[in-house]
């Protein structure tokens, strides 16, 4: 049983605008942590692990938030819940300004986490008040202005953190968020729920479970230095993660609407998606993880001496080759297919890193290596992501975008950890400086990985469909 939906109020450019503007604060907000990191960590006092922890503790939440808000927003109204969505965006903003230590700051940045879910009820918005062609307009406009407001918040996180304080860097951007939350607010016109029921609802169970697995995941991954001398903690941590893992796939395969249908995880154009996903993002993540803190070393030693600042300056060309990547990925994919995107990404980011490991003596090393991997991550999951909604029936798209969704998450989580930990294990007792080597193994590691990717892209098919 369906409502009845009312016809839609049109919008106007000051409408998207105000969108526009949220999309920009809100790009902002989500990138002040990466080019930040060191300086947080040294603040803080906080192992590399733990800053791993934290620069993928937003993308986690995010994951879980996103088909729940989809879900919301056609059960409530997409303006509804968006509002909704940036209030806990801004409460989260509010928190990591004004954490003392690393735990509130994670808290923040968990409750920043629904920002994710917050772009796509966005663009359910414009859709619902604009024709076909103008809403695509939009949607473009909005989606660029998100990845402008993320280079923005690389480059100006540094300079805010260093002349005023590390709580202005995310009070900044909060404050904007907030504000263009109330522009939204008062510009954009309601939208009507467009079903109420037969959808099966919201799947509670399984979005707990999966958050117990992550959870846990993430604290052996952070404790993994420590967790050999405590088998006990171990062993607690290892049946924890078994119970929630075989809890999840129970429910997910028996309620009538799954967060993530298991099912389609069969298909063989599924589970090589989120399989390559995994690995080309476990790759991206280490270097992601790796390249700030490298930067931030001593120049007496082997890093750079940069400054958050100057980080950030570093980072943009990154920022530059990754939104463009989503173009020529799908330009790529459209003329190519998926596998010979997916193909030419993989040995783009395997060499990269391999050459990041064998020399990283001069900073240009590491930010032309740096651009190239999110270059070739941009054009993976470009790849990836058209190959599998045109792998399935368009009513499975969204179950199906989730699967990859979180493998993508996961991956990101493993491969910034798997840097954190090696950094941790690395650095001798009473000294802040890691061991060399880490890097080069880190390196090395994420090229492997990569570079084992290259194995399923083989079984792919070449053509957009499958």
């Amino acid at each position: 049983m369906t409502t009845t939906q009312a016809p839609a109020v049109p919008i106007g450019k000051a409408a998207v605008g105000a969108l526009g503007l949220l999309a920009l604060a809100t790009g902002a907000l989500e990138s002040v942590v990466t080019p930040t990191l060191p300086l947080l960590q040294r603040e803080l006092d906080m192992t590399p692990a733990e800053g791993a922890l934290l620069s993928i503790a937003l993308a986690v939440t995010g994951a879980l938030t996103t088909p729940i808000a989809g879900k919301f927003g056609d059960r409530y109204g997409g303006k509804r819940i968006l509002i909704r969505l940036m209030l806990v965006v801004s409460v989260g903003g509010l928190v990591s300004a004004l954490a003392p230590n690393l735990p509130v700051l994670l808290l923040g940045q968990v409750l920043q986490g629904a920002m994710v879910g917050a772009l796509p009820l966005s663009f359910i918005v414009v859709r619902t008040h604009l024709p076909a062609g103008q809403s695509k307009v939009a949607i473009g406009t909005v989606s660029g202005l998100f990845v402008g407001g993320a280079m923005a918040g690389t480059l100006s996180a540094g300079p805010v953190a260093e002349t005023l304080s590390r709580h202005w860097m995310f009070g900044l951007p909060t404050l904007a968020v907030f504000g263009s939350t109330l522009l939204v607010n008062r510009m954009m016109p309601q939208d009507d729920p467009r079903s109420r029921s037969g959808d099966g609802g919201i799947d509670w169970p399984g979005l707990l479970l999966l958050s117990g697995m992550l959870s846990i995941l993430m604290i052996m991954l952070v404790k993994a230095t420590d967790l050999d001398t405590r088998p006990f903690v171990l062993a607690a941590l290892l049946a924890g993660l078994a119970g929630c893992t075989i809890g999840w796939v129970a429910v997910e395969r028996r309620v009538p609407a799954p967060m993530i249908d298991l099912r389609m995880l069969a298909r063989p154009a599924i589970w090589r998606a989120c399989v390559l996903t995994f690995l080309i993002c476990v790759g991206t993540s280490v270097a992601v993880f790796l390249v700030p803190q490298l930067l931030a070393l001593p120049s007496e030693a082997y890093g750079f001496g940069a400054t958050a600042t100057a980080i950030g300056f570093f980072l943009l060309p990154g920022s530059l080759t990754a939104a463009a990547a989503g173009p020529l990925g799908g330009i790529g994919t459209r003329r190519f297919g998926p596998r010979a995107v997916v193909a030419t990404g993989g040995v783009l980011m395997s060499v990269s890193l391999f050459a990041m490991a064998a020399v990283h003596s001069e900073v240009w090393h590491v930010v032309v290596g740096k651009a190239l991997i999110a270059l070739a991550n941009g054009l993976c999951v470009t790849a990836l992501m058209t190959s599998t909604a045109t792998s399935v029936d368009q009513r499975d798209t969204g179950i199906a975008s989730s699967l990859v969704l979180v493998s993508r998450v996961v991956g990101y989580a493993v491969g910034a950890q798997i840097g954190g930990v090696l950094l941790t294990s690395g650095t001798p007792a009473g000294s802040g400086i890691p061991a060399e080597s880490s890097f080069v193994t880190g390196f090395v590691i994420a090229a492997a990985v990569t570079a084992l990717a290259l194995l399923v892209t083989r079984t792919m098919s070449k053509g957009a469909t499958e």
